[in-house]
């Protein structure tokens, strides 16, 4: 698994030519637009859930360190390939950064692929084992998987890199005739092999079944959800729909990595057991690669309330800390609440009981107090949610009691 830029994949050669200046006004401009995305995009998830105290789960620290290694991509990485499309493939500085670049991109992709492979580790457990599942992920074992994710990350990248593991016995970096030199990555086939399958294919088969048998599981849970009823056991189940909720946000983090970066693993290995390969298709599988790290903030807002939610507090410079009166209940507070609430329903519902006629004399009062000129909206308003809420109170307590 190698994400280095485009020209890491080329030939021997580098692109017939140098691009015009409005092809690299246009390129410098989409390009610049997605750095500041993937940036501005990944800084947003870091800060929701730093300040954000909803957020600040297990399950999410591994969307901080996925975010974190986007935001790297984007900082590290990203310009350095940018500026190396507009220069038509030259590499402008010097061989030791362009080794220092290319490790880099080896190493962000691989944390990438071993957050979302922890993630739906996370995930299968939540849903397969829910009763188990703060015993068997905790944050210990958490701390060292992320640990272990950056170790194997750095020891795939720099590495085999710095020693010429990769290489065909030649100089991994080169002068061209003209004294420019290219910035690429040499490839033999025993690292295509190891590199590709151990650390993309192997763990996307292992995300892919364990996926199959959350959807599998979820399902069913959904279908006794919807059989359930009764307030009191839907109200148990709320965490299991929250559960599902984050389940079906992460697979579809998952699936945008799929497609965004299936395609460049399958032009990687065809290139290092094959040989040549189109320069074009290389250039737009790279990019398409490069595109997932801004996707992910994009996807978190789309599919996922609490994110949304805190990004625009964010973007309203609005405290989101745990200090703040707006920040939402814990689930064990809202069922408290939810009981404080029935339980003034069902009082409200008995003085209904001993009130008898009462009440259609009190509606019957109101609609007469409306039809004056003295009587204004605003009470009538009241009168009536008061009338709603005692009819409410008596449904709920027959209900309850089977009357």
């Amino acid at each position: 698994m190698i994400p280095v830029s485009p020209s890491s994949m080329n030939l021997t050669n580098v692109t017939d030519g140098p691009l015009s200046h409005w092809q690299k006004a246009l390129i410098g401009f989409v390009l610049t637009v997605l750095i500041l995305v993937t940036v501005c995009g990944n800084v947003m998830v870091c800060l929701a859930v730093c300040f954000n105290r909803r957020l600040r789960s297990l399950t999410n620290c591994f969307i901080v360190s996925l975010a974190f290694t986007d935001l790297l991509l984007g900082l590290l990485v990203v310009p350095f390939s940018a500026t190396y499309e507009i220069s038509s493939h030259i590499w402008p500085w010097s061989l030791t950064m362009c080794n220092i670049y290319i490790s880099l991109d080896v190493m962000l992709c691989t944390a990438s692929i071993l957050n979302l492979f922890m993630i739906s580790l996370d995930r299968y457990y939540a849903i397969i084992a829910p009763l188990r599942y703060p015993t068997v992920v905790t944050p210990l074992r958490v701390a060292v998987a992320m640990v272990l994710i950056w170790v194997v990350s750095l020891m795939v990248s720099f590495l085999p890199i710095h020693l010429a593991l990769n290489t065909n016995g030649t100089i991994q970096n080169s002068f061209l005739s003209n004294g420019k030199q290219e910035c690429k990555l040499e490839v033999n086939k025993l690292y295509v092999l190891v590199d590709g399958l151990l650390t993309f294919y192997l763990p996307l088969v292992v995300m892919c079944i364990t996926y199959f048998r959350i959807f599998k599981i979820a399902r069913e849970q959904a279908k006794r959800i919807n059989n359930t009823s009764g307030f009191r056991p839907v109200r148990n189940v709320l965490p299991t729909v929250k559960e599902h909720k984050a389940t079906v946000t992460l697979a579809a983090v998952m699936g945008a990595f799929i497609v965004c970066w299936f395609p460049y693993f399958t032009v990687f290995m065809y290139r290092g057991l094959m040989g040549a390969v189109c320069e074009t298709l290389l250039t737009i599988v790279m990019w398409l690669g490069y595109v997932n790290s801004a996707l992910n903030p994009i996807l978190y807002a789309a599919l996922n309330r609490d994110f949304r939610t805190a990004y625009q507090r964010l973007l309203k410079c609005r405290k989101v800390g745990p200090n703040i009166r707006e920040t939402s209940l814990t689930d064990e507070m809202r069922h408290k609440k939810l009981d404080q609430a029935m339980n003034m329903l069902e009082d409200k519902a008995l003085e209904l009981h001993t009130m008898n006629g009462k009440r259609c004399s009190l509606i019957q009062d109101g609609s007469e107090r409306f039809l004056t000129p003295a009587y204004d909206s605003s009470s009538f308003s009241t009168i009536m949610s008061y009338c709603q809420s005692l009819w409410l109170a008596q449904v709920l307590l027959r209900g309850r009691h089977g009357s």
